[in-house]
């Protein structure tokens, strides 16, 4: 959205988009990220080749004009991603129609195609009405086209349902005329929970279709980081429940979601929006177990100079309390990319080593066979040649034993051969290649049984 990171401008050439690219997965591979997520519907449009929507703006410059040469760019950043060792996760947003940052609406834009499903807001924006049948199927299709289509990992929506109220001059949502045909056909919900049934029959919808499709495929979803004012006790603010009208603390006690991103964009010391305060309370709300990877944006001071320390004790936060599901989620890579101190900071501290996606037991608790190895020593130097016994192997980990010091790297799929030195240099000492493992990871995170191989 606004070409905040990427592409970084509308209109740079096939080559430009993909050389940014690469530099970004670049980026996240070198620092030690295992997953990221691309936004490919910011509003109504799409950064792939869609069978429903026009191609984005902020891609071409031009809604509806494909990339020239032509290249699908959600497909090459599935493959960039892969090939790197990481998942990529698909970002849509359900209900956005036209952000006042798109200088162009084609024809083929929900706003000139379907204008019945569609309202202008007083600020320029246009908005699906999620009460809409036609909202909710169109949205659906979308998020089902993509993952029958492409190998992505995970669908993502972020915290817009509906709209801010500043979207619209602090005005109500303009759907009056819905809600009256709700009432005239005798409903009896009020505004407020017609919106949210409408909102949570699309949540329930998208999560049980992907299932259905491709059971491996995570749902996770990034709300607003505060349910209503006052849950916990201490907490105040912006109330989503009533004013976007999501029902986010349902859709977490219900197990509508395979992973949970509150929008924590509040510093650990701020007592009203207290990011340890705030993410405990949404763990106590988790009632499925699913994973809890809190959002957490950098924090700046009046001079825009970031608060390394602060993340970093965000990191530990979820770690320390969230243990059985490690993780955060950065909004956005620029706050990253753009601060090599923090990068530093990460990178020499939480992100030393490289990790696993944590496990989804829920959609699979089967561990893969391990993979069928063999080796080959000539010289000071082993061949090992793996290959999967089964269709669903996302990654392998490479294990090795010098002088009975363990060590392992995590691999792609593409990879299924690595060539060791027999020797090599630990404090100062020569030490000896003793043991190697080779295990498999699949979809859903699980690792295969683990067979020592000695070296002889």
């Amino acid at each position: 959205m606004a070409n905040i990171n990427w592409p970084s401008k509308p209109g740079l050439t096939t080559a430009e988009q993909k050389q940014e690219a690469i530099q970004l997965l670049e980026y996240l591979k070198n620092n030690n990220f295992n997953a990221v997520i691309l936004q490919v519907r910011p509003q109504a449009d799409a950064l792939y080749k869609s069978n429903y929507e026009p191609w984005s703006y902020f891609l071409t410059g031009k809604q509806n004009q494909a990339p020239q040469p032509f290249y699908d760019p959600l497909q090459f950043w599935i493959d960039e991603a892969h090939e790197r060792g990481m998942e990529l996760h698909a970002w849509l947003n359900p209900y956005r129609a036209h952000h006042t940052s798109s200088k162009d609406i084609s024809n083929e834009s929900i706003v000139r195609k379907n204008p019945e499903m569609v309202y202008r807001l007083k600020e320029g924006f246009y908005w699906m009405d999620p009460s809409k049948k036609e909202t909710q199927e169109l949205t659906t299709k979308v998020v089902m086209d993509i993952v029958n289509r492409y190998d992505v990992d995970g669908i993502h929506f972020d915290d817009y349902f509906y709209p801010y109220p500043s979207y619209n001059g602090d005005n109500d949502f303009p759907d009056e005329k819905s809600y009256q045909a709700y009432i005239n056909n005798n409903g009896t919900l009020s505004k407020g929970d017609w919106r949210r049934t409408s909102v949570n029959t699309l949540i329930e919808k998208v999560y049980k279709e992907i299932k259905a499709s491709k059971s491996h495929v995570k749902f996770g979803i990034s709300p607003f980081g505060i349910w209503r004012p006052g849950f916990p006790p201490s907490i105040k603010g912006f109330d989503q429940y009533e004013k976007l009208c999501a029902d986010a603390k349902l859709w977490l006690n219900k197990g509508w979601i395979d992973y949970f991103t509150p929008q924590l964009y509040w510093p650990t010391s701020k007592t009203e929006q207290s990011f340890p305060v705030l993410l405990s309370w949404w763990q106590e709300e988790n009632t499925f177990q699913r994973h809890l990877w809190p959002g957490i944006n950098i924090n700046t001071d009046k001079y825009g100079k970031a608060d390394n320390a602060e993340i970093t004790q965000e990191i530990e936060f979820g770690r320390k309390l969230i243990p059985k599901s490690n993780g955060v989620v950065h909004w956005n890579i620029s706050m990253l990319t753009k601060n090599p101190t923090l990068t530093k900071t990460l990178q020499e501290g939480p992100y030393k080593s490289t990790a696993l996606v944590p496990a989804s037991k829920w959609l699979d608790s089967i561990p893969p066979s391990h993979p069928a190895t063999s080796m080959k020593k000539t010289g000071a130097a082993v061949e090992l040649n793996w290959k999967p016994k089964e269709n669903d192997v996302f990654q392998y980990i490479l294990y090795t034993n010098f002088d009975n010091h363990w060590e392992y790297q995590i691999l792609p799929k593409s990879t299924n051969r690595k060539s060791l030195n027999t020797f090599k240099m630990i404090d100062g000492k020569k030490v000896e290649l003793k043991k190697v493992i080779v295990s498999a990871i699949d979809r859903a995170g699980n690792e295969s049984k683990q067979e020592v191989i000695d070296i002889e």
